[in-house]
């Protein structure tokens, strides 16, 4: 439904509600929030009427039926709220109204009368928008009679109406019901429900929307946080597959492994599963992810829920990446918690809360193996789906790592992630010949040609680099085995190009002496040749002698006769 089509709503300045609601808490109505002690109700109520006060100049009045003024104004001093600057100021008015059961008497017509002029006078004086009651109960804990409770009830909810204010009442939850009188739900225009549960010790706050009239609204729980800055709120079961798709490449910061995806890396805003053996290789390959981002001028987030972060920087040192750089360039930013510190909505709405803040385009879990002990496998699967959903309408590139227990047979993961993800890439430790080596399989890149290759994984003090293996008759080889199976067939080229280059060089001494052979035949040849040609000329001088001669004896007998 299009917010502006409906009805008016007013901001209540607490992060992630006003955008999971559309705008807000009903403007002019009333908006009942009830749950159980300590759960955030009249924290909630504090920040909605100081907001309005403060920053959209809607003064407000609070009448707390329990606690002192001077109480809740230091109750939310830590979290930078100047109270008393805003009473001083005229934006805020206090009415503290003490209601003791024993000293009163339900006669006749009681009412409250006492409590709309008190209340009416609070409003004019400081010109009040917005008003909060807290709580309620103690204000109907005079009445004993349910049907006068009930009537003054919708009485005080009809007097705020009229009166325009846009009111929030808190209420503690009943036995059964949303409330104790059970009356209350049913005459506010939006009910919300805060809840605080513990299962396996660990605490979890959340909200929900169990009525919201004149406008759509979400019916999930959402997980809430309540810290140094305040009541906020994350919608993220409100993610769905309507996010941007990237064509643009990222550097995985290994060389090597870019190559095997066409040389070029992986999407942006990819989802990346790095799974493994304890030792494979699992969290230098994230930090490398890291390293590259960073060095290409953007911003990281690295969750780690086993090491420290000055326990990262001295191992990631090992391997040439300098991440205390990166931590204090502020490109970095390093979170580490315990998996059971939070449940598993506070850790999600943790990490959601500061990749909005920090704004990263590359984010890091390492490793999600962790949460398997803090809950169901589905929840988990829920859990980091919406991870995955929320990163991927950010277009956030997000890195997982996860813990195999077993590198035989099957390598799912024990979350059910692998099918969500992108790209998989899967890292074994391989035992052989005495000696374990790393290996990296590129099991799954959507939308990317890549190589089906196993590489062997090495890591040294100049960073990670991928090997190729040696291909032998008994399959890949990797390690010493790999090194000594190369050294042998360098040896064996080695010995055929000795074996050929013999050989060659038979050929070229058979050709220079065939050569010189055929020379000295030739120069026998020719020392013939002119043998022959001196014995024809000799031959041709006597013949022509001889001739000479004979004509010579002609004339003379001639002569003679």
């Amino acid at each position: 439904m299009d917010a502006l089509a409906g009805i008016s709503k007013s901001p209540t300045g607490i992060a992630g509600f006003d955008e999971l609601t559309l705008g807000g808490l009903p403007t002019g109505r009333p908006t009942l929030v009830c749950g159980t002690a300590g759960c955030g109700k009249t924290l909630f109520a504090t920040t909605f009427l100081i907001h309005g006060a403060r920053d959209l100049g809607e003064p407000g009045v609070f009448v707390t039926f329990e606690e002192r003024p001077a109480d809740i104004a230091a109750n939310v001093a830590s979290l930078g709220f100047d109270v008393d600057a805003l009473v001083e100021q005229e934006k805020i008015a206090f009415e503290h109204i003490a209601v003791d059961p024993a000293e009163l008497a339900e006669i006749g017509d009681y009412d409250l009368e006492g409590l709309f002029l008190r209340l009416e006078l609070a409003i004019d004086t400081v010109g009040a928008k917005r008003v909060v009651l807290d709580t309620i109960e103690s204000l109907f804990s005079a009445f004993s009679n349910p049907a006068i409770l009930r009537a003054e009830i919708r009485r005080l909810f009809d007097w705020l109406k009229d009166k325009g204010m846009t009111t929030v009442i808190t209420a503690e939850r009943g036995d059964g019901t949303l409330t104790r009188q059970g009356l209350e739900e049913y005459v506010s225009d939006c009910v919300l429900l805060l809840d605080h549960r513990v299962h396996n010790q660990i605490s979890t706050r959340r909200l929900r929307i169990v009525k919201y009239r004149g406008t759509a609204h979400g019916t999930n729980e959402y997980p809430f946080l309540i810290d140094e800055d305040g009541f906020s709120v994350l919608p993220v079961s409100s993610l769905g597959l309507d996010h941007k798709v990237f064509h643009e490449r990222i550097s995985s910061g290994v060389p090597d492994l870019d190559a095997m995806l066409s040389g070029n890396g992986f999407h942006r805003a990819s989802s990346i599963l790095l799974s493994g053996v304890a030792g494979s290789g699992k969290s230098s390959l994230a930090a490398s992810f890291v390293n590259a981002a960073c060095s290409a001028g953007e911003r990281a987030i690295y969750f780690s829920f086993e090491e420290s972060a000055d326990q990262a920087v001295r191992n990631m040192a090992s391997i040439g990446i300098d991440m205390r750089a990166w931590l204090d360039s502020g490109n970095l930013r390093y979170i580490a918690a315990r998996p059971t510190f939070y449940s598993l909505e506070m850790h999600l709405a943790v990490m959601l809360r500061e990749v909005t803040r920090f704004e990263p385009s590359l984010v890091v879990l390492d490793p999600i193996s962790a949460f398997m002990e803090s809950g169901e496998r589905l929840e988990i699967q829920s859990m980091l789906l919406r991870m995955v959903d929320f990163l991927k309408f950010r277009g956030c590139t997000a890195v997982f790592t996860h813990l195999m227990h077993g590198q035989e047979g099957n390598v799912a993961t024990d979350a059910g992630m692998s099918s969500l993800m992108d790209a998989w890439v899967l890292l074994l430790n391989r035992e052989f010949g005495g000696e374990f080596n790393r290996e990296l399989y590129l099991l799954k890149a959507r939308g990317l040609s890549h190589s089906n290759q196993v590489r062997e994984f090495v890591m040294s003090s100049n960073g990670i680099s991928l090997a190729r293996p040696h291909i032998g008759e008994n399959g890949a080889l990797t390690g010493s085995a790999r090194k000594f199976a190369e050294a042998e067939a360098r040896r064996q080229e080695a010995q055929r190009l000795s074996q050929l280059t013999a050989a060659q060089q038979q050929i070229d001494q058979r050709r220079r002496r065939t050569q010189a052979e055929i020379a000295a035949l030739e120069a026998e040849l020719a020392a013939e040749e002119l043998t022959l040609r001196t014995l024809i000329a000799d031959e041709e001088a006597r013949r022509k002698q001889a001739t000479e001669d004979r004509l010579e004896m002609e004339r003379s007998r001639k002569a003679t006769d």
